[in-house]
């Protein structure tokens, strides 16, 4: 099996990958929050795990992934301040919470289908496990690790001695860095500026619409918490029934998300994982860089988001969008621009025609395989790419040569016979489970019989160089709506639009 080498962000280098258990890869990717609709900074990441999934199942890896929806508990600010997101916008909407989380987890899905994404083996509702949250922390609290303040159940995380390692930074260090312009809520009631809530208590003069009983009163899980939970729940043995067995706990292989998880999301769902096993909770991180705007992130908090369906209106594929990140290495920011689109858009529809020009000359053409012509290089590289970090620019660098040296090859017309389109669209069509722009779905022009029969006849008055007769034909195939293209290969036939 080819090796793949991933760029672990806890380790801070590339490294070999393997998965724990033989071919069976476990993968947790952070879902979204649903308050609002995905935009397509969002979908970078997604479409980044995409790419991932695809490598892993392209070199013969099994996937057991694990995609959770969060529609409770993900507050405004990661200092455990503010309002749950799902409950704001269910105020702002005048509808239930339920309403608003199912309308835009619709939305996010009816997103990954457009883009091509694969979609999740689980894609648990973080509002649907609160037994086992409950457990979970209860476990923590037998551990040491909690204490209560007047605002719920915290994690106290100076008692984890390698918190916030995923950053690179030691404990004292990232205390430092979040105290520049932070506001917390209770700050004198937690003891360290990272702890962070496990279980918020309803505000006493207020009435939530999500909200449940607990050990410690009624409130609802802290956002960490949730994450943290499903990804064992779905991908390890640890829950059974009303309890957690620990000594069936096995490290994940890959969990990801974006690099704006890195500091808070992601370091604090390691706390409470490592806390309550004592294991490495995921032995491989991979973050997504951001898409980018005049030199800015996209975000809903900014509000300068650029949703798939703004693309879709001025004319542009969706899949031109997931063609655009593609040029872009997913650990590099993305800038985007709709000339850049423009761009991408132009090379999709390229692509899209080289294959049906194929297509029409596997149906038109007799074929040989060019012995001189040897596509396993093409196969190599691609294949070296792609596992080489998910280098995706590198893949398509390798793609579009295949489609210059083809080219090049087809204007020599002594060669003509020895081309085989089957075997270029053979090797197309296995780079494509890797890049997903669905080139299977291409398919050649229906021309009709009556239109085929035309043009045979006026190969014939060519090849007795009768022009005239010739042109007569052709003027008569124009007024029929299909234009003739002479060739080296012989006439292609061309519907007008």
């Amino acid at each position: 099996m080819s090796r793949i080498y991933l760029y672990n962000t806890l380790t801070k280098k590339k490294e070999i990958f393997k998965p724990l258990k033989n071919k069976f890869i476990r993968l947790y990717t952070c879902g979204p929050t649903v308050y609002s609709y995905v935009h397509i900074g969002n979908l970078k990441t997604y479409i980044f795990e995409d790419i991932l999934k695809r490598t892993l199942l392209f070199n013969g890896y099994k996937v057991i992934h694990v995609l959770n929806i969060t529609d409770v508990g993900h507050l405004f600010s990661d200092s455990d301040e503010g309002e749950d997101k799902i409950e704001e916008a269910a105020k702002k909407e005048n509808k239930t919470a339920h309403e608003i989380s199912n309308f835009y987890t619709k939305y996010f899905f009816s997103a990954l289908k457009k883009l091509n994404i694969l979609f999740p083996d689980y894609t648990p509702r973080a509002s649907q496990f609160i037994k086992e949250y409950l457990l979970f922390i209860k476990e923590l609290e037998k551990k040491g690790f909690t204490y209560l303040t007047s605002d719920g159940v915290y994690f106290d995380t100076s008692k984890l001695k390698d918190y916030g390692k995923l950053t690179g930074q030691t404990f004292q260090e990232l205390n430092e860095s979040l105290k520049a312009g932070a506001r917390v809520p209770f700050l004198e009631e937690k003891r360290n500026i990272t702890d962070f809530a496990l279980w918020k208590f309803s505000p006493k003069d207020k009435k939530r619409q999500m909200e449940w009983d607990s050990y410690w009163g009624k409130g609802f899980p802290g956002w960490h918490i949730e994450c943290a939970v499903l990804s064992l729940k779905f991908l390890t043995k640890i829950f059974k029934k009303n309890k957690i067995n620990t000594n069936k706990f096995e490290p994940i292989d890959i969990h990801c998300g974006g690099i704006d998880h890195i500091p808070i999301h992601h370091t604090n769902e390691i706390a409470e994982v490592e806390a309550l096993t004592g294991k490495t909770f995921s032995r491989f991180w991979l973050h997504s860089n951001f898409l980018v705007l005049k030199d800015e992130k996209m975000a809903k908090s900014k509000g300068n988001v650029i949703l798939l369906e703004d693309l879709m209106k001025q004319g542009f594929s969706p899949l031109a969008f997931r063609y655009l990140v593609l040029t872009t290495h997913y650990r590099k920011p993305l800038e985007f621009s709709f000339e850049a689109l423009k761009s991408a858009q132009k090379a999709l529809d390229n692509l899209y025609e080289f294959i049906k020009n194929l297509l029409w000359e596997k149906n038109f053409l007799k074929e040989k395989k060019n012995k001189a012509f040897s596509l396993k290089k093409y196969f190599n590289d691609f294949k070296k790419a792609i596992n080489d970090d998910l280098n995706t620019p590198s893949a398509l660098a390798t793609l579009w040569n295949l489609i210059s040296d083809y080219n090049k090859i087809k204007e020599k017309k002594e060669k003509v016979h020895l081309l085989s389109p089957s075997e270029i669209l053979k090797i197309l069509f296995a780079f494509d489970k890797i890049l997903g722009l669905n080139f299977d779905k291409i398919k050649p022009e229906k021309i009709s019989q009556e239109i085929q029969k035309m043009v045979k006849e006026r190969e014939k008055y060519r090849q007795l160089k009768h022009w005239e007769k010739a042109d007569e034909i052709r003027a008569k195939i124009k007024e029929k709506g299909c234009l003739i293209e002479d060739t080296v290969l012989g006439p292609k036939i061309i519907k007008i639009k």
